[in-house]
């Protein structure tokens, strides 16, 4: 489902022309077919995105779900989207909108640094309940769904780069059940001048 979601995005940021921004990706606005294939929908609020434009008027999107950015900027671009993807992404694993748990980055608290990734998964995702795959799988969405909700913009990967790790299952090696929030944090600052220069 997440690498469905990503995998439009990426389409849509990338493949468009002009590019289009969705603007309220959320979980609600994730549909599943009968394969269980995800699809984007309602693409009411959607806009192409057109640099030299400056006929944003106004924020739109889902609270809890909107980037920080348009908190002082109501001009939206791609990158809006991806933090969009990173909550959606989380919520997907958790079972629940992160809430508190996207704000872990801004933390220096020694609880939050050594939260486990297991114990703020859905349950039914389990280190025990998991094939190796599928917990790699998991790791993976983790990484990439917390390199989303970087605050800075620049920092965030794009949505091509997403859906390239996604289908090419590029996975850190941690095992699910020894994978602390910190090492995804360390992880992340590790790779956002990669992202910066890609």
């Amino acid at each position: 489902m997440v690498r469905g979601v990503a995998d439009a995005l990426s389409y849509m940021h990338h493949e468009c022309s002009p590019p289009l921004i969705h603007r309220d990706l959320t979980s609600n606005n994730v549909l599943l077919d009968r394969d269980y294939e995800a699809h984007v929908s309602d693409f009411g609020t959607a806009r192409l995105l057109r640099p030299d434009s400056s006929n944003w008027t106004a924020i739109v999107g889902t609270i809890g779900y909107i980037a920080p950015e348009l908190a002082y900027s109501i001009v939206p671009t791609e990158k809006c989207d991806v933090y969009s993807f990173g909550i959606v992404a989380l919520e997907t694993i958790m079972g629940k909108h992160p809430g508190d748990h996207i704000s872990w980055e801004c933390s220096s608290s020694a609880q939050t640094e050594s939260m486990m990734l297991k114990d703020v998964l859905d349950q039914r995702l389990s280190p025990s309940r998991l094939c190796l795959q599928d917990a790699q799988d998991v790791v993976l969405i983790a990484k990439l769904a917390f390199e989303c909700l970087q605050a800075d913009p620049k920092l965030r990967p794009t949505m091509g780069q997403v859906s390239r790790e996604l289908r090419f299952q590029v996975s850190p090696n941690m095992p699910l059940c020894a994978v602390s929030l910190e090492q995804l944090r360390d992880l992340n600052v590790r790779n956002s001048e990669h992202f910066r220069t890609w």
